[in-house]
């Protein structure tokens, strides 16, 4: 059977997720897509990473690349983790998985507070146990909220994850403030955020449970060789590369990127940080808004036109890039279209997967698919080399 707008085979109807779609009740409907922007918006908070590499480099002496170690290490233990988190989900339910990712997310930027001491407990901190926490809880919001809203696929994953990019934001202005507060350093920033976030992921996620009559466990996993061997998933998987490889190129680096192509500019190094600072928030709330857009538009269109389209945006910003960050005015557009379009690509592979196999077994596949972020971490430190 075929989705009537993407043409793609999907099971809800022969699974029973059709019939959840408008069930429940609306108030708590309601409550599951804003937890799951609660929960997104402290789990972005490593996409604000270019707003502490400054800091961290006068701090530690360390240079531009090895400074990017917490960042591509997160992404690194991020997304081994979500391999497996499906299995977890599926033994414990969404709601301990949620609360569990949190507390580990939340500790690891605590324990990266001890960073002063020795880089390495920042490393372990954000990249290794923040990985592994949002690994826990990533699908959770992304399956529930597919699994409330079937027919929404698309809008209703970019808004789950929505917070994953506008939290950066918000997260790089409060560590502004916070690293340079009187007496401050980066490492006492990611203690204080570290608490909040623990505190923040575990009200969220007491919204995060399935749909009346369901649990979660009516889809039996697919066999890996069998997903593996389909050429459609082969296809998904590297494009799904490319995407992200492009984006983590920018995000991580984003702020010193005006520095490196300014040549003989005679802005003043205050001016420049103040350009770098907007072009982090810039990044992050068009990498939001992009999320609901492409999520929109892959509602509407075949899943294939979808990412095409997104990645032949993302080739043509490329292209333009030397030409752009030539000004801070060209900086600020490369920072808004690439957030735009690297939004996309957390949104529109995830609910092609729901398309393609089924929402009730996203957790389980796209969690392999997403492994595609392992190869693309090693962007931000050949990016900042």
């Amino acid at each position: 059977m075929s989705h009537p707008a993407h043409g793609l085979p999907v099971r809800e109807r022969e699974m029973g997720v059709m019939r959840t779609d408008g069930g429940g009740p609306p108030a708590r409907r309601c409550l599951v897509p804003l937890a799951a922007v609660l929960i997104s918006l402290c789990t972005g908070a490593t996409y604000s990473w270019s707003v502490f590499v400054g800091p961290l480099k006068g701090w530690t002496g360390l240079d531009q690349g090895a400074v990017q170690l917490p960042f591509t290490l997160f992404y690194i233990a991020f997304p081994a983790t979500l391999i497996f988190a499906d299995a977890v989900v599926r033994r414990i339910g969404p709601r301990p998985a949620a609360l569990a990712g949190g507390v580990v997310f939340g500790g690891g930027w605590m324990l990266a507070g001890l960073g002063g001491r020795h880089f390495a407990f920042t490393a372990l901190g954000v990249g290794v146990l923040g990985g592994v926490g949002v690994g826990l809880v990533y699908i959770v919001p992304i399956a529930i909220c597919i699994l409330w809203f079937p027919r929404n696929k698309g809008l209703v994953t970019g808004i789950a994850v929505a917070g994953f990019g506008g939290g950066a934001a918000l997260v790089a202005n409060i560590a502004e403030r916070l690293i340079h507060a009187d007496g401050a350093t980066p490492f006492s920033a990611f203690g204080w955020l570290g608490a909040a976030f623990a505190v923040l992921i575990g009200l969220g996620s007491l919204a995060m449970a399935y749909p009346p009559g369901m649990d979660g466990r009516h889809a039996q996993p697919l066999a890996w060789r069998t997903v593996l061997g389909e050429p459609a998933f082969r296809m998904l998987y590297l494009a799904m590369l490319a995407g992200l490889a492009a984006g983590f190129a920018v995000n991580s680096n984003i702020k010193q990127l005006y520095v490196g192509a300014r040549g003989g500019d005679a802005l003043s190094i205050a001016a420049i940080e103040r350009a770098g600072l907007k072009a982090v928030v810039l990044f992050a709330v068009a990498n939001a808004a992009g999320r609901l857009a492409w999520g929109w538009l892959f509602d509407h269109v075949r899943p294939a036109a979808a990412l095409r389209a997104n990645l032949a945006a993302q080739a043509l910003l490329f292209a333009a890039a030397l030409w752009l960050l030539r000004s801070p005015g060209g900086l600020m557009a490369f920072a808004a279209l690439a957030g735009f379009n690297y939004g996309g690509v957390l949104v529109l592979y995830a609910s092609t997967t729901a398309s393609r196999w089924g929402a009730a077994r996203v957790g389980q596949i796209y969690g392999w698919m997403f492994t595609a972020n392992i190869p693309a971490s090693a962007a931000p430190i050949l990016a900042g080399k």
